[in-house]
């Protein structure tokens, strides 16, 4: 599959091999058969010619077209690729001079193949193109499958594999013994692949006075894991600003970029953030796993009358929907399922983020980037001229794009967004406290769902735990109560890292607008009032449901404490 596909499509319009209609109708094929492989489509129905889209491609890249049917791959050439990375990758060799490999592939926009190459041969890697049907000949013909293999699946070359390449494959390491970047490479590779192994949303590089700090954020716990020497700082930091393509030389600003890697057969992204410390650049990188998020509603850990409540509010024909919480509480997340949900073919979708964490099909997705002046404000009024039904705003900041999205609610379309605040009810108070008007916040605004995440207890090593006198005192837990609720902890193991708990999932409080919400807000009442009418009228609160979900075995009563102290206080 080629994996520059937005691309390819603009090439195919400008060389006249597909139209827009052609194109479009290849894309409607492409989410019904829940596939990504546009260009593949439109090759398969005859609609673009396969030798001519080589052709194309090569000529774009200044690669040379090869027929491998045309000559006789040297057994020294073959023995230069292993058999699992050639069948893995899809590449055969066609030359090699003992400094230089040149192999056949069929997509030249899969730079980062090549850049995996180079990096596990240890190597300079080059690349020609040939027919998908020719390479796979070939890898039949030079690199067949071991006889004790017959039968069974093609070992992949999986993040495991990775590892022990990186920790034992000497061949990475000839004629690197005097390159002084080579082992840099491997090491922040190795950190890489690690932190995606244990489930880790950061990576934290952080300069000490005296050492070198490496922290893996796991289920929104910070863990520290051993990292580099001190004196090894300056080129960790060079070669990760390398990889997201910053300037190296600029160490005074903060900057912000991007990093795509595959890991097996996952496509990851990295979101780079370096600013300077007094000790040298902080540097966090963001992973984000495409295929991990979860765009399914009840898979978010929504109970049944929330599930009811929810599915509701995001079918409303208008309004505004605000997800609240501090950064890292799943807001992006749950407005992904939202969005995902109530995509049909019949309704427009259009988001504005800041920045574009997951790629949606099907909906269109805006990038801020001020610095051609495109603001969340900028890219929702321009939004409006679209006619959308559905708009995603990222995240209300100011008071310019708050007045848009209400306004855009208020003239029949269906808005989500995000505020930074503790529960649900002051969402209210922050939009008044940007500016809006009482009235126009109770006219516009359905709901506030405020969410946190909560950490999953780990199955493997959970127990029953009887509840101290402290959590019985904090959470208010009578004994009559407890006569009728079990509760359990993680006891630690291999399988959760000792901690005693794997995973996370979602606690929310919904706070519904209804008339008489409306009333108090359009008398610009507070939060405080605000959420006791809500509560005396059934509104759960954060620690409610998570207690719920305690009771449930899910989670345990000393997480339920720490992750919702302060919006009980």
């Amino acid at each position: 599959m080629i994996k520059d596909q937005e691309f390819v499509l603009k090439l195919l319009r400008e060389y006249s091999m597909a139209d827009a209609e052609q194109i479009n109708a290849a894309r409607d094929a492409a989410i019904d058969a829940g596939s990504s492989d546009v260009v593949g489509i439109l090759v398969d129905s005859g609609i673009v010619d396969g030798t001519e889209l080589i052709g194309m491609l090569a000529q774009q890249y200044g690669m040379e077209v090869v027929s491998l049917d045309d000559f006789e791959i040297p057994e020294e050439v073959i023995s230069a690729l292993r058999g699992d990375y050639a069948r893995y990758y899809r590449v055969v060799p066609v030359s090699n001079d003992g400094s230089w490999l040149t192999v056949a592939m069929e997509d030249p926009t899969d730079v980062e193949k090549l850049d995996t190459l180079r990096y596990l041969l240890g190597s300079d890697v080059d690349a020609v193109i040939a027919p998908v049907s020719q390479l796979e000949e070939a890898i039949e013909k030079y690199y067949p499958e071991e006889a004790e293999d017959t039968g069974s699946r093609q070992k992949e070359v999986d993040i495991d594999a990775a590892e022990m390449i990186i920790e034992n494959d000497d061949a990475m390491n000839a004629g690197n013994e005097d390159d002084d970047t080579a082992p840099i490479i491997r090491l922040v590779t190795k950190l890489i692949i690690d932190a995606y192994k244990m489930r880790a949303s950061d990576i934290h590089f952080e300069p000490m006075e005296k050492r070198y700090r490496v922290r893996y954020r796991v289920d929104g716990a910070l863990r520290e894991v051993d990292g580099p020497p001190k004196y090894l700082q300056a080129n960790f930091t060079s070669r990760i600003k390398i990889m997201a393509h910053l300037d190296i030389t600029e160490k005074r600003i903060p900057q912000d970029g991007r990093i795509q890697i595959s890991v097996g057969e996952k496509d990851i992204d990295l979101r780079v953030s370096s600013i300077p410390t007094i000790f040298g650049e902080s540097i966090v990188m963001r992973i984000l796993d495409k295929s991990s998020i979860q765009l399914d509603i009840p898979r978010l850990g929504f109970y049944a009358d929330d599930l009811e409540l929810v599915t509701k509010i995001i079918n409303y024909p208008d309004g505004i929907f605000l997800v609240t919480g501090p950064t890292g509480s799943g807001k992006t997340t749950s407005l992904y399922a939202f969005l995902n949900t109530i995509n049909t073919t019949a309704r427009k979708l259009i988001t504005v983020e800041d920045p574009i964490e997951y790629q949606l099909p099907g909906i269109n997705q805006v990038q801020v980037d001020r610095h051609v002046d495109m603001t969340f404000a900028a890219a929702l009024r321009s939004m409006l001229r679209q006619a959308p039904n559905i708009i995603m705003v990222g995240e209300i900041r100011d008071l310019e794009t708050a007045e848009i999205a209400i306004n855009a609610a208020l003239t029949g379309h269906l808005v989500f967004s995000t505020l930074h605040t503790n529960d649900a009810p002051g969402a209210v108070a922050r939009l008044v406290d940007m500016g809006v008007k009482p009235f126009l916040v109770a006219t516009a605004l359905r709901a506030a769902m405020a969410q946190r995440l909560l950490r999953r207890v780990c199955k493997e090593c959970m127990e029953e735990h009887i509840p101290t006198s402290a959590e019985k005192r904090i959470l208010g837990l009578t004994d009559e109560y407890l006569a009728n609720h079990k509760f359990v902890k993680g006891k630690g193991c291999r399988h959760c890292g000792y901690t005693g708990y794997k995973g996370r999932v979602g606690i929310y409080e919904i706070f519904l607008i209804t008339e008489e919400i409306a009333r108090l807000i359009f008398a610009n009442e507070t939060s405080g009032t605000l959420r006791s009418f809500a509560r005396r009228n059934g509104m759960r609160s954060l620690r409610d449901d998570a207690i719920r979900k305690a009771e449930a075995g899910i989670s345990t009563l000393e997480e339920v404490i720490f992750v919702t102290m302060r919006d009980e206080n």
